[in-house]
């Protein structure tokens, strides 16, 4: 029976932002990896770094298990490891060596190791699996000894030279995947966190993997362009044994895009009915999808109360630079059938993309506080490996090519504009959304005053803040325009 630690690079106290925000989620990959290790029959030990306050952390978890197998396995799923900050990716290098000497083969799995596989290699990593991992890391740890040449999807190292086999092929039935191995891990600082920022408690699950939509700044090193979901009753299932296990408030489903199989939405809102278990969540999807009102009720039937929608940005122009494959018109449409139905929809937003013009920026700035999510998600064009997007400005990325974490907002590439604009732009957008949701509660309290509560005042009074403090940030910006 081969002895195994496996854990994440994904350390919460290194990303500020993050940590100041308090919603840790359980890295959901790296269980599902633990649990395609048990199968095998393999002793399984898990540590997991997300409030780990160093790499450190990991010496005296490897003198205490003694390992043959070091597995770093980061979560796929997570939007934060796909962004490979640099922070992240120098924990998982000082673990590697730590893993070294202490004598452990090493696997690493992630978006930035399937990426970065020469550099993780050259760091002490015996094996880089590429893409998709289930399979592949079941495969590898069954053949250690076997001849690495007639394994799909992995890179090493022989004779000195790095070697990089083809993809593995992905999987296609998802229900044939075992639940993540949810035991292993300690739930109690997740839920203490959350409970602390939000006074809630939510979980992550996945129903699908791979997005079809080809938006050209989009990188998927892991789960590709295909498309394939587990069944409703497989995620129903799922449900009932966290809700058992963990009394969950709310879930995060957290799929590239939610629901895009026909009839999925419908079919798992009537499972949770006839099962009579009801659920709050929220999740991504597309413009054009929500523009459909039959999917919007069936979300809203399901239980379905926050949606966070790529809008990217008010220009058309720009959105078709991106090949976004969405209209204005769809996200305005969407955005009110969703309000209709009692979801609340949240834009996530990007500035900075090549050929962004001011006009476009305004246009983008009048559609956020015309039609006023419920939350906003800033940020600037990130430019990743295998993307047109990342092709494009390559060249211009030699000096610096990842940001640290997630609150980086660096600009890493030559536009209209310099770097501390976009930055300014960030707070000041903020700000004037803030304004405008103020403004909008109190007209609400003049013309619907029987309908206001706590909240809306509270809205309303924050105008004394949001109005100066917009004035004084695009004037901040103006500034930083004309440098």
């Amino acid at each position: 029976m081969k002895k195994i630690l496996i854990t994440h690079s994904y350390f919460l106290r290194f990303d500020a932002k993050q940590w100041e925000t308090g919603r840790p989620y359980p890295p959901l990959g790296t269980l599902y990896g633990a649990s395609i290790l048990r199968e095998l029959g393999c002793d399984v030990s898990f540590f997991d770094v997300m409030f780990a306050k160093s790499p450190e952390d990991i010496i005296a978890v490897l003198e205490k298990k003694k390992p043959e197998i070091f597995v770093i396995y980061d979560d796929g799923f997570n939007y934060l490891t796909k962004m490979c900050l640099t922070n992240m990716r120098e924990a998982a290098f000082s673990m590697i060596r730590f893993a070294k000497e202490s004598g452990c083969i090493i696997i690493v799995s992630s978006s930035d190791s399937t990426d970065q596989f020469k550099s993780y290699l050259e760091k002490g990593a015996d094996i880089v699996i590429l893409g998709e991992a289930e399979e592949t890391l079941a495969n590898v740890v069954k053949n250690l000894d076997a001849n690495w040449s007639d394994m799909d999807g992995i890179a090493y190292k022989q004779n000195g030279d790095i070697v990089k086999n083809k993809r593995a092929p992905v999987i296609k039935d998802l229900d044939a995947i075992p639940f993540p191995a949810w035991d292993l891990i300690d739930i109690a600082p997740y839920k203490n966190m959350w409970l602390k920022s939000t006074g809630y408690f939510s979980l992550n699950i996945t129903t699908t993997r791979g997005c079809p939509f080809k938006c050209n700044w989009c990188a998927k090193p892991i789960y590709g362009n295909r498309y394939h979901s587990r069944s409703p009753q497989n995620v129903v299932n799922e449900l009932k044994l966290l809700k058992e296990k963990f009394s969950f408030d709310h879930i995060w489903f957290c799929d590239d895009i939610f629901g895009l199989k026909p009839n999925w939405v419908k079919e798992f809102a009537d499972m949770l009915q006839e099962e009579n278990i009801a659920i709050r969540f929220k999740i991504q999807s597309r413009a054009d999808l929500l523009a459909n009102s039959r999917d919007v009720d069936a979300l809203a039937r399901a239980g379905c109360e926050m949606v966070w929608m790529g809008a990217e940005s008010g220009s058309q122009k720009i959105l078709d630079a991106m090949d976004k494959g969405i209209t204005i018109e769809q996200i305005e449409i969407a955005t009110k059938s969703m309000r209709k139905h009692g979801i609340k929809p949240c834009f996530f937003i990007q500035f900075g993309y090549p050929g962004e013009t001011k006009v476009d920026i305004m246009k983008t700035i009048k559609m956020i506080n015309t039609l006023l999510p419920d939350e906003l998600g800033i940020s600037v064009s990130y430019p990743l490996p295998g993307t047109v997007f990342y092709e494009k400005v390559k060249e211009e990325l030699k000096v610096k090519a990842n940001w640290a974490d997630s609150d980086e907002l660096a600009l890493m590439f030559h536009n209209t504009y310099q770097p501390a604009f976009y930055k300014q732009l960030h707070r000041y957008v903020h700000k004037s959304y803030r304004k405008h949701v103020a403004f909008q509660s109190i007209r609400k309290i003049f013309f619907h005053p029987f309908q206001i509560n706590f909240l809306t005042v509270k809205k309303a009074l924050s105008s004394l803040y949001y109005i100066p403090s917009s004035f004084i940030h695009k004037y901040k910006l103006s500034q930083l325009e004309s440098a």
